[in-house]
């Protein structure tokens, strides 16, 4: 399928709030691992994506500057005529979720609740890992996910700040990212995990890379997937569910914004999307 920005055709007083695209957005590359599971996972949904690569990392700013941030974003979003949408972003699922949804006037999904459930459910010892940057770690946004399922279950959460540019620089199959994970990994494993929840969202490109390390019985949780699939319920529940299959001539389902450097964003977008990414707009967001 080929990419284009042309201007969209207006909506036709058959089309329907369930044709519309799902907004989806991360403070730069690693929510289009949340972009792929929605892809494979409900093929029949648009989807546009929103990465904010020109202020990236999220994990060093304060709470109040990335609801600001989020709150931009929606707004751009909200001009795609979208119907719902996914904070793909654990440091923003744990700081701006509550405020993004206030304002939103549609539904509203983070990856952090679909992540938790998951592992509360799947833990047998209570024992419960959680990797993720400094900022998703010192959040406690797991911990308090997970206790409000179940209070009685132990999480040892490890910040793991060196995975994001192992990731990006494409050392996912790499002795020296082994390595460092076994660091990291360690720690957790001495803690005796059963369960280790992916709380970054470019860590399931390294999820075969984990398993080999710590082996087949502890499981692990990617929330990129879970949220796939809560975004499935809600929109069934909601009647939202895109019933309009997207035909082989239609125009391109998927469109990609971001507010710096377009072209790494499509060399990163190419090596894990299932689709052809031919280009990625600039969005001036301080504008929103």
């Amino acid at each position: 399928m080929e990419n284009e920005f042309a201007n969209a055709p207006a909506r036709s007083d058959k089309t329907t709030l369930a044709d519309a695209p799902i907004g989806v957005f991360d403070s730069g590359l690693g929510g289009l691992t949340v972009a792929r599971e929605i892809m494979r996972n409900l093929p029949g949904e648009r989807i546009v994506y929103f990465g904010d690569t020109a202020r990236v990392p999220y994990g060093n700013k304060s709470k109040q500057t990335i609801v600001r941030y989020s709150r931009q974003i929606v707004r751009f979003l909200k001009t795609q005529g979208i119907k719902a949408i996914v904070i793909a972003c654990n440091t923003a699922s744990a700081l701006a979720i509550d405020e993004v949804a206030a304002e939103a006037g549609m539904p509203v999904i983070g990856v952090v609740e679909p992540g938790a459930r998951v592992a509360a459910k799947v833990t047998r010892n209570k024992n419960i890992g959680v990797i993720g940057t400094k900022a998703t770690v010192q959040t406690g946004a797991y911990i308090r996910a997970i206790h409000a399922i179940d209070p009685d279950i132990n999480i040892i959460g490890q910040a793991c700040p060196i995975l994001v540019p192992l990731v990006e620089e494409g050392w996912t199959h790499d002795r020296i990212t082994d390595e460092i994970l076994m660091r990291y990994l360690d720690d957790l494993l001495e803690h005796g995990v059963d369960t280790i929840i992916l709380g970054c969202t470019h860590y399931p490109l390294l999820r075969n890379a984990i398993r080999r390390l710590v082996g087949p019985d502890v499981s692990l949780v990617n929330p990129a997937y879970e949220t796939a699939l809560e975004l499935e319920r809600m929109l069934g529940q909601k009647g939202l569910v895109n019933t309009s299959p997207i035909e082989k001539d239609a125009p391109y389902p998927y469109k990609f914004y971001v507010s710096d450097d377009p072209v790494r964003f499509t060399e990163f977008a190419n090596s894990i999307l299932p689709v052809d990414v031919k280009k990625a707009k600039i969005v001036a967001i301080e504008e929103y």
